[in-house]
């Protein structure tokens, strides 16, 4: 009896979800998955604001953060807040170039915290979230639809994901995260590049030569 109720419950709810869903959001994004995805690589600089009404911190207060990364399938090597951070596809290298540091970690990031790590940025809203089509807006001559995602989890440290899609290209042009705190913080897509000729080993952490350079693996 256990059983039936606990299944019936998964059922209800999993339907719940889905009639919460818009599906013409869900589909936009699936679009934009299956084109981005389809890249052998990327490489995406990005800059990054931060804002908070409640505490009077507006977006522009601030030089934004600038970022790169490069995206191929689970692998990324993402430069950001002075560190680089390098996943192979099993192991995160985080290194730390002002102190000459490297910490080494079993797995990716784990995104519990609710936010949005590189390896997850095509798939992330597939599950856990609601969907719906926000408004379309021009920005700096672009057609850009929003999509707004919100956590089933109602824990979560994310209240709202917006993501804008440049409805030219099917690109992903912003993501905005408002935290439980009310903070806002927004990425911008600043460049864009795809199918670069790496060398094979451009995602392989490479050991000796850090050492050399008197690193301290961690």
């Amino acid at each position: 009896m256990k059983k039936i109720v606990s299944l019936f419950l998964s059922l209800f709810l999993t339907s719940l979800v889905v009639s919460q869903n818009d599906k013409s959001a869900h589909s936009l994004l699936d679009a934009v998955s299956e084109k981005m995805g389809a890249y052998k690589n990327m490489f995406i600089g990005f800059s990054q604001t931060l804002s908070n009404e409640e505490a009077g911190i507006k977006e522009d207060d601030e030089l934004p953060i600038k970022g790169t990364i490069h995206l191929q399938n689970q692998k990324y090597r993402l430069n950001y807040l002075g560190n680089q951070f390098l996943f192979d596809g099993n192991k995160l290298f985080v290194i730390n170039h002002d102190e000459k540091e490297i910490s080494v970690s079993d797995s990716d990031l784990s995104g519990d915290d609710g936010f949005i790590y590189p390896s997850k940025l095509l798939t992330f809203y597939k599950e856990g979230y609601t969907l719906k089509m926000g408004a379309i807006e021009k920005i700096q001559g672009r057609k850009i639809q929003f999509v707004t995602l919100n956590p089933i989890d109602s824990a979560s440290e994310i209240i709202k994901v917006e993501l804008g899609i440049d409805l030219d290209n099917y690109h992903i042009y912003k993501l905005i995260q408002t935290g439980a705190n009310t903070s806002k913080t927004t990425f911008t897509i600043t460049q864009f590049k795809k199918n670069e000729d790496l060398t094979k080993d451009f995602f392989t952490f490479d050991e000796a030569g850090f050492v050399n350079k008197n690193y301290i693996i961690d």
